[in-house]
């Protein structure tokens, strides 16, 4: 309740203030003068080369600032000299002026200008560019490329639109936290690599939220409450230039999240919802029971062992008849989801607001009855004083995101364990089958079946920045920030969810967590621009005084008399605390830029930044970063022109320069107690190391920028690479300290190199049809360049010089014993055993390359988009262990004839000692490579004189696709996370949806 109340006052201050700065405006209101000629009411519509409206014109009467924008049917209203011009200005189209000659009704076609697409404005974080002038390496993707993907975070939005950014699925669960690497894996630790999140201005915490339930072996993600309707854009942060103004916290790459603003016009509401359903959309070919029982029947026989009710029930025990696709009984259901949006939007010229709501709700394929939702609204303010100098943005997102899973039961993987014979899991009344799993001695699949959990995160995001222009070109502007998530988990573990002769079926049980991540921020900057002949310069000064505090606490409640008061911590018999904390973290900063170009042609952009974190000791915390940025637009040259006409843009550009990464534990360098469990003592439970120092992530890039034909296809190579070195890790101790670990550098170098390139093209442009292509291709190198001594090092057996960090030391496979008839592998020492000595192959599991290629057709007021996403890779295949009990793949069934790549089939210890080494040999890698159609999204703009006929300024109808189709060799379940062939992530998704402006 107190953390309620708390997030609660803060968003009723933040909203309060801004009314009341709203409401006394500003004393700096320039006057006007009211013109001599008659003034008269001009309305009409805005449309582009295909007929189609367009939102967001600016229409401006010339010589002046009076100005309207169309609403989001490309109407527009405004009052104007009748004897005046109006000014008809969009990005991306040529301008236009039109005299208005006294008349009342001005209809235009705008022109499209290729040329000034390259004039959209990029958030660069501090600041804002364009991709022309840009000096760094910055990727962007809007709201039509992400808002109608049926995905619950927008990380997941972004797989294959952006050239260096991996983005790897956490599992099939809505809710769990994605990989995300920009430029690959800078650090040893596994924390070290998480990129800096910032939403609209402020920054929040990107390390999972921990779960105990099934959410809980990668996490939940932080930005799954955002409403992805509402996000006007995400911009990534990669190279030095664009990161090191952000000091420590860019060493990883930044990403940037821009929600939607208010607009000028009418007050206007939208409305959108689409409904669908998700399924797995492949399946492992496995073997059938009659394979199967052919395939057991032959390991005893050559074995020589007789079959038993002990060691072949399934042969003499269950139903040699019966089958069971357990892949359809395990996750063959159909999941659900439903997507709600609505918004109002409006203002004038000075004020504008946005308010938003959603809902959206996903269930799940697996067996059960499992779903997640999610509610979100949010607020956005701003407001423009009448002279243009003072400046007020408020931004409030808040979001409640509740995931309802079983906690502490395998979802899948026993639809690749259980034979195809194995008997029911439920009863004919709907109970768990005990019995007949337990007449054989086995635990039943389902244990702990009727446990439940509830997984509920509040977080909100809220950011006031103003600025104001005290002299021409120099203005001061401060952001605050205020962030505050809290979470609560309850896992209930009833006596009946276990078998009645399961040592775990001792009593009821719930588990309980409860986490809160809040923090502020406080950044005052002062900012300059100014104009000297053709030279232009850009500055930036600015603070940075931020504190984030982080607890969480763990309770196990036992002893319950009864089912229905498990979780109420009072009934409980015993109250068993694991874990609690209670962290606070503060970070002081320092900032400045200072860009400079001349003639439009040729610019500097330099960054620096001096850090300050609470997680060094007194002699470390401080530290410096900065970088350099330059680029030379060539294309502007004279000989350029002349001599290469078809070259309508050209630009190469660079950067050098430093981030840091302050990314461990808080404290470590304190010695840190804890209390005995008798009374009055304490034990040391951390180990201190003040000497430690930050990460330091040298990076360097180099690239070229193309536009030809009149920018009709444009193109970019950036090469680049990341050294990160002085690494922060825990270093493994000896037992006889007492200690596991301590915080410390370790002289070990991590370079990441890389190459990227960026296509886009319109192919055909008329003025009913158009066709734009874009593509993007990474090919990422990751290399341990340098760790002295490692093989002294705990890490002796984890990395290889010369190799990438994500590796796993394989056996050398040597194929099959002609004696014994199993799989063999090379016992490099010939001691006799294997071990790590023996494990001389170092296998990359990373990503030789990947990318993607997207298309937006138009055809009237028919649209299509479509993304295809490749990936270049090797992945493992297990199931291979013919004659053991348990489902195999079918191809196994070659080991029934002579001369098959399977070892003999046996049920032995030693042929499962053969399959145990093999599977950590070369043996399991095969080629997981996929070309995916990631998404598909198909719409119908409803005809305008219908949409007037029944009152409505705009509608479409649309149908989405994801993962329809994957073309891949890969015979396991899913080619994006082949770990052994059984995990799968991508479910093939179909929603339907209608779109409607009021």
């Amino acid at each position: 309740m107190k953390n309620n109340y708390s997030r609660l006052k803060w968003v009723a201050l933040i909203i309060l203030g801004g009314i009341l700065f709203f409401l006394s405006k500003s004393a700096t209101a320039a006057t006007t003068t009211t013109p001599l000629f008659q003034q008269q009411e001009v309305s009409g519509l805005v449309t582009d080369q295909n007929g189609l409206p367009i939102p967001g014109v600016t229409i401006t009467v010339k010589n002046t600032t009076q100005g309207t924008v169309t609403n989001l049917d490309g109407k527009y209203e405004i009052t104007a000299p009748s004897n005046n011009t109006l000014v008809f200005s969009f990005i991306g189209y040529k301008t236009m002026e039109v005299e208005i000659d006294g008349r009342a009704e001005i209809n235009v076609q705008l022109e499209e200008d290729i040329a000034a697409l390259g004039e959209v404005k990029i958030n660069a974080g501090y600041y804002n560019t364009t991709r022309r002038e840009s000096t760094g390496n910055i990727s962007r993707v809007t709201a039509e490329e992400i808002e109608l993907q049926p995905v619950v975070s927008p990380i997941q939005a972004l797989a294959g639109r952006m050239a260096g950014v991996e983005i790897i699925p956490g599992g099939n669960l809505p809710g769990q936290a994605s990989t995300i690497r920009i430029r690959g894996t800078n650090s040893l630790r596994e924390e070290g690599n998480f990129p800096l999140y910032i939403i609209d201005g402020v920054p929040i915490n990107p390390t999972p939220i921990e779960s105990n339930s099934n959410l809980g072996n990668v996490g939940i993600d932080p930005l799954n409450s955002l409403n992805l309707s509402n996000i006007e854009s995400i911009e990534v942060l990669k190279d030095a230039d664009a990161t090191a103004i952000y000091g420590s916290r860019g060493a990883n790459g930044v990403i940037l999240v821009t929600t939607k603003k208010g607009r000028e016009g009418k007050t206007e509401l939208q409305a959108r919802i689409y409904t669908g359903a998700s399924t797995v959309p492949n399946r492992v070919d496995l073997l059938n029971t009659e394979e199967y029982l052919q395939i057991r029947r032959r390991a005893f026989e050559n074995d020589g062992v007789e079959p038993t009710e002990g060691n072949a029930y399934d042969l003499l025990v269950w139903d040699q008849n019966r089958y069971t696709d357990w892949q359809e009984e395990f996750f063959g259901g159909t999941a659900q989801v439903t997507d709600v949006n609505l918004n109002v939007t409006g203002g004038n010229k000075n004020t504008t607001y946005r308010l938003s709501g959603s809902y959206h709700k996903q269930g799940t394929v697996f067996l059960g009855d499992y779903d997640y939702n999610k509610f979100t609204a949010g607020l956005q303010l701003s407001h423009t004083s009448n002279n243009k100098k003072l400046n007020f943005n408020l931004s409030v997102n808040y979001g409640i995101d509740i995931n309802n899973l079983v906690g502490y039961l395998d979802l899948s993987s026993y639809a690749f364990l259980l034979p195809p014979n194995a008997p029911s899991l439920f009863t004919n009344n709907g109970d768990l089958n005990w019995e007949d799993w337990g007449s054989v001695g086995q635990n039943h699949p389902l244990n702990g079946y009727y446990n439940s959990s509830k997984t509920q995160g509040d977080n909100l995001n809220s950011n006031l920045s103003i600025s104001y222009e005290f002299l021409k070109g120099l203005s001061i502007k401060t952001n605050l920030g205020y962030t505050d998530y809290n979470g609560q988990e309850i896992v209930k573990r009833p006596r009946k969810s276990y078998s009645p002769g399961s040592r775990t079926n001792i009593e009821n049980r719930s588990n309980h967590l409860m986490s809160n991540r809040k923090s502020w921020i406080i950044e005052p900057q002062l900012i300059y621009n100014a104009q000297f002949g053709k030279g232009s310069l850009d500055a930036l000064l600015g603070a940075t005084f931020q504190e984030s505090e982080t607890s969480g606490l763990s309770l196990q409640g036992e002893g319950y008399v009864s089912e229905s008061i498990i979780g109420n911590l009072s009934a409980a018999e015993d109250i068993i605390s694991s874990f609690n904390q209670n962290i606070k973290y503060r970070y002081n900063a320092v900032f400045a830029r200072l860009g400079y170009n001349w003639n439009k042609k040729y610019y500097v952009n330099l960054t620096g930044r001096r850090d300050g974190s609470s997680r060094f000791g007194s002699g470390n915390r401080l530290a410096n970063f900065g970088a350099v940025g330059a680029a030379w637009i060539f294309s502007e040259e004279p000989f350029i022109k002349k001599s290469l006409p078809f070259l309508s843009f050209g630009k190469f550009r660079g950067s050098y320069g430093t981030t840091g990464n302050d990314q461990i534990g808080d404290y470590g360098y304190f010695d840190a107690y804890q209390a005995t469990i008798g009374p009055g003592g304490l034990y040391p439970n951390q180990l201190a190391n003040p000497e430690y120092s930050w990460e330091i992530n040298k990076k360097f890039e180099a690239a070229i920028e193309l536009g030809l034909f009149k920018d009709k296809l444009r193109m970019g190579v950036s090469w680049f690479r990341n050294r990160s070195s002085n690494q922060l890790v825990g270093f493994s101790l000896p037992a006889i300290t007492g200690f596991s670990s301590v915080q410390a550098n370790l002289p070990a170098t991590v370079e990441n190199t890389g190459l990227e390139v960026e296509v886009s093209s319109v192919n055909i442009s008329s003025d009913k049809f158009r066709w734009e292509t874009s593509l993007n291709f990474t090919l990422p190198r990751n290399e341990l360049i340098s760790y002295p001594d490692i093989e002294q090092s705990s890490y002796a057996n984890t990395y290889r010089i010369g190799e990438p960090l994500n590796i796993s030391l394989l056996y050398q496979y040597k194929g099959i014993n002609s004696e014994t008839g199993f799989y063999n592998v090379t016992d490099v020492n010939e001691d006799g055993r294997f071990d790590y000595q023996d494990r001389t192959v170092a296998w990359d599991r990373g990503r030789e390359f990947f990318g993607g290629i997207s298309n937006t057709v138009s055809y009237g007021n028919f649209s299509l988009q479509f993304l295809m996403q490749y990936v270049e890779q090797e992945g493992l295949l297990a199931l291979f262990d013919a004659g053991s009990l348990g489902v195999q793949r079918a191809d196994v069934t070659q080991a029934l004839s002579e001369n098959s790549t399977y070892q003999r089939i046996s049920r032995s210890i030693a042929a499962s000692r053969a399959y145990n080494d093999v599977l950590n040999s070369t043996y399991p890698i095969v080629d997981a490579s996929f070309l995916r159609l990631k998404t598909i999204n198909l719409g119908y703009s409803l005809p305008t004189a219908f949409l007037q006929s029944i009152g409505l300024q705009e509608g479409k109808i649309f149908v989405n696709g994801q993962n329809l189709f994957t073309i891949s060799p890969y015979q396991g379940m899913d080619p994006e996370t082949p770990g052994r062939g059984t995990a799968f992530a991508g479910l093939r998704t179909i929603t339907g949806g209608l779109q409607l402006n009021f």
